[in-house]
């Protein structure tokens, strides 16, 4: 039997101790790889990029996943333009090309949900704004001009 030297059972035990305080916080409520490099900047780099990749193995943190979970949010709660969703993914730290591949892969249901999302503005503000200002409104907000025609378009019953 072999044993291990004093040293490196405290180093072992600090690791664990580290991964353990970690997976508390994803745990907690899912996380981006940018947001767990944020929390524990003070922490050793090289302990932190390591467990990061062991909780990347164990599927504990993916970034993909993360930007899947906050769209089904943003479609269940919110309206909101597909380049409104790609800069609130952005602000946690999603890397581009990571949102660009979820809205390409999802661009059909993407652009229903843009669409929707501008019906229900325009309905919302169709009492007390005209039709220019609501337009206005919804490109300032990142609406593509397709989109909201198609939205003017279905309720209107064109």
């Amino acid at each position: 039997m072999e044993y291990m030297s004093k040293e490196k059972f405290e180093e072992a035990e600090k690791i664990e101790k580290f991964r353990n305080r970690m997976l508390k916080y994803i745990v907690y409520k899912k996380r981006t790889e940018e947001e767990i490099r944020q929390k524990f900047c003070e922490e050793d780099e090289n302990m932190v990029e390591e467990a990061i990749e062991y909780f990347k193995e164990l599927n504990y943190i993916n970034d993909f996943v993360y930007v899947e979970r906050a769209v089904k949010e943003f479609k269940a709660l919110k309206n909101m333009s597909i380049r409104e969703v790609e800069y609130k993914v952005a602000q946690k730290g999603v890397r581009k090309k990571i949102i660009d591949d979820y809205i390409c892969k999802n661009k059909e249901s993407m652009l229903e949900y843009e669409i929707s999302s501008a019906k229900a503005i325009i309905l919302k503000k169709q009492a007390k704004s005209e039709e220019k200002d609501i337009k206005n409104y919804l490109y300032k907000k990142g609406y593509m001009s397709e989109s909201i025609n198609i939205a003017y378009d279905d309720i209107n019953g064109n």
